[in-house]
């Protein structure tokens, strides 16, 4: 051939391999993560479902307290886990140890027995909690 016309010379074209890249896609990602982790609020539950009476008077607490629920059954509940009257005392004076100034949040059910709930207040008394609250919906 004349080399003139080299240009005219078709090579196989050259295919680009297709990509898709994810690196926008993962910003976004930890960026919503971020997101929902700001804004959501972060509430200590004690690990059972109690029906909470109502009460007129019932206020926000703005410290942190120790929440301990009383079920329909009678079972006693804190920090998730069950425990029975004489464990009570142990675990609040364990929780009291590391900080003396933390009060007690009972959180009774409207149903449960009112004897069970005057013997962990006075669990309370006994382990040192200086300040006993009843948890309540407010109206």
């Amino acid at each position: 051939m004349n080399s003139d016309f080299d240009f005219l010379e078709l090579k196989p074209k050259q295919r680009r391999q297709a990509t898709i890249d994810i690196a926008p896609l993962m910003d976004m990602v930890f960026i919503l993560l971020i997101f929902f982790i700001v804004t959501s609020t972060f509430t200590r539950e004690t690990g059972v479902e109690v029906s909470k009476p109502q009460a007129q008077s019932a206020s926000q607490l703005e410290k942190e307290n120790i929440l301990i629920a009383i079920t329909r059954d009678g079972t006693i509940h804190i920090d998730e886990r069950q425990v029975d009257l004489v464990a009570l005392t142990d675990v609040l004076k364990g929780i009291l140890a590391k900080n003396p100034d933390r009060e007690a949040v009972l959180i009774a059910d409207r149903d449960a027995v009112t004897g069970k709930l005057v013997s962990v207040i006075d669990a309370c008394t006994v382990a040192g909690v200086k300040k006993v609250s009843i948890a309540a919906l407010s109206k």
